[in-house]
């Protein structure tokens, strides 16, 4: 049966005769066969948003319903790819059309021809169920792509064949208690609904990402949820830009959605020319874009996040790390106002929808670190950071307010430490982590067991500055005593030389964490040395004007290699403080 178009409102439209169709069903819309998805049934009419444009579109219009849930293929062929916010590639699109979309495309959204080398992993005679892996396929030189049998299969395999094969070819069969089935590399899933595992497991790892604020004093776990909110030019996009670059995830799923064209560019430009640090290869394969810019219809963009983490479960199911970068969960959420209002629902705050906050939930929830399904204890993560672009920076917005109450990690980016170029601008007043506590006994068994102590310092320091700022605002610097101005040196010491980081310096872009704790060491053996040589009667001059507090500020550009140089540092700076102010207290 087909329906008809009784109503355009932009990207909405209302079509009758549609009985036999479910809520979430895809439709073609009209002689171009726009897609579309059902969002609201009531009685025979359907509300459709259109993921494309619907100018020209009006009442009398052919709806025809494909009578499936919006779907994403998941395949080799994943890695690499740049896809638009249903997953049409956008490099077959322009091939095929040219670099303006036309409406109603048909493409692929992956490619059929291509022959991939499948290598068995099963035999003939093995036991399967759903989530066991039975062949990989090398789909970059950083990722091998694991086959499994799909949700819901399990029983024997009666045939499994070695060699190239495109993704709709049959690659096995299974005997089943319905008969046997044929399994080819390519498998379907309907992007509102989660993909299973057996259970999940409390991340105890931090997603290590070379950006010291992070690491050192906000750290996140693999498998845990992450926001960074902050005004227009305060960086959100260069964090998840360092993020996607240098964390030690196996694949990186990065979703550009509603922002600027050309952030989307940066990335197309940069990643194939950086290096992934563990294998030297390009970081591009071992990554996933999905660009739904500003300039492209605004429904996709609330697809577009379902794209990406259903096709980020798929890599976790085959045992990897994955993590997933949303910029701006902002635009997302402006995407399901403006549907709400044109399907007037009852607004909620500031025009948002009733069912905002829910909708987000449903998003960071499907990030964790599990077990999969399959054989053994496999195990895999997601880990879910999402940008937030509140009007003028207001946190109290209902985007950013309903992002804090799920999400365990807050950076925090400041307007002010933007515009006293101090990047990345996290705020360390504001900004918490609630895995912090809970990856103490990782970063002591693995960096060194005074990590969590130079932290604590850290904190603690900066913590007093912002105290006695107030006091040297009020009657200056010099109503201070001795052991504060040295609290205040020791703070802005962290501030500049450990905090802030230069993303675009090939040193120090990237920093390792055993680096790090050198560098911590240094300051925190400034500090409590200094104390005691003022306690001595040292003059505090000498202090700061020693050689190697200089030395210091510039540990952050001595480059990987060259870090025994930081030890070496450590030991003459340590010997000339405790040298001042009198006999060593050595």
């Amino acid at each position: 049966m087909q329906g008809k178009v009784i109503k355009v409102a932009g990207p909405l439209i209302v079509a009758e005769n549609m009985a036999d169709s479910k809520i979430y069903d895809v439709v073609r819309v009209g002689e171009l066969g726009l897609v579309g998805e059902i969002i609201e049934l009531r009685g025979d009419k359907a509300s459709i948003q259109v993921y494309e444009e619907t100018s020209g579109l009006g009442p009398g219009d052919i709806v025809e319903s494909t009578f499936a849930p919006l779907s994403v293929e998941l395949a080799p062929g994943l890695i690499e790819g740049i896809f638009d916010g249903i997953q049409r590639p956008l490099d077959k699109v322009y091939a095929k059309y040219g670099d303006r979309i036309s409406r109603g495309i048909k493409v692929n959204n992956l490619d059929r021809d291509k022959k991939w080398t499948f290598k068995p992993v099963k035999n003939v005679g093995d036991k399967v169920s759903a989530g066991d892996i039975i062949g990989v396929v090398d789909e970059t030189a950083i990722v091998s792509h694991k086959i499994m049998v799909p949700y819901g299969v399990e029983g024997e395999l009666t045939a499994i064949y070695p060699g190239d094969f495109t993704i709709t070819d049959t690659v096995a069969k299974i005997k089943t208690k319905d008969g046997e089935k044929e399994l080819c590399m390519l498998q379907k899933w309907p992007v509102r609904r989660g993909r299973p595992y057996k259970s999940k497991i409390t991340p105890n790892e931090p997603l290590i990402t070379g950006q010291r604020v992070i690491d050192t004093l906000f750290p996140v776990a693999k498998g845990g949820v992450a926001c960074v909110p902050g005004p227009f030019g305060s960086g959100k996009t260069v964090v998840q830009h360092q993020l996607a670059k240098w964390a030690d995830a196996d694949i990186i799923v990065y979703i550009g959605c509603g922002e600027r064209g050309n952030e989307m560019t940066d990335v197309l430009n940069e990643f194939p020319a950086l290096k992934d640090p563990k294998s030297g290869e390009p970081l591009m394969k071992r990554t996933v874009l999905i660009a739904n810019t500003s300039d492209m219809p605004v429904a996709a963009r609330e697809a577009s996040i379902y794209t990406g983490i259903t096709i980020s479960e798929y890599f976790r199911d085959m045992g990897y790390n994955v993590a997933i970068m949303a910029d701006s969960t902002s635009r997302w959420a402006e995407a399901l106002r403006e549907m709400s209002g044109r399907l007037e629902e009852m607004p909620g705050e500031e025009g948002y929808p009733a069912y905002l906050s829910s909708r987000l939930a449903e998003f960071y929830e499907r990030a964790g670190y599990v077990y999969t399904l399959g054989s053994g204890e496999r195990k895999g993560s997601i880990t879910a950071i999402g940008a937030v672009s509140p009007q003028g920076g207001d946190l109290s917005e209902p985007v950013s307010q309903a992002t804090l109450r799920i999400v365990k990690v807050f950076w925090g980016l400041s307007a002010s430490l933007a515009y006293r170029r101090h990047f990345p601008a996290i705020d360390w007043l504001t900004s918490y982590s609630l895995y912090a506590d809970r990856l103490t006994p990782w970063y002591e068994d693995n960096v060194s067991a005074e990590f969590a102590k130079y932290r604590l310092f850290i904190a603690t320091v900066l913590q007093e500055e912002a105290e006695l700022d107030e006091i040297v605002r009020l009657v200056g610097a010099d109503a201070l005593s001795y052991k504060d101005r040295l609290t205040m040196e020791t703070a802005r010491t962290i501030r500049e030389d450990y905090l802030h980081q230069n993303a675009f310096n090939e040193v120090d872009t990237y920093t390792s964490l055993s680096k790090q704790h050198k560098m911590l060491k240094l300051i925190y053996d400034f500090n409590e040395l200094g104390q005691a040589a003022l306690s001595r009667g040292a003059e505090y001059s000498d202090i700061i004007n020693l050689p190697e507090k200089e030395k210091i500020g510039r540990a952050k550009y001595v480059p990987e290699e060259n870090i025994s140089e930081l030890d070496d540092l450590d030991i003459t700076l340590c010997s000339e403080l405790k040298a001042l102010g009198g006999e060593s207290d050595a």
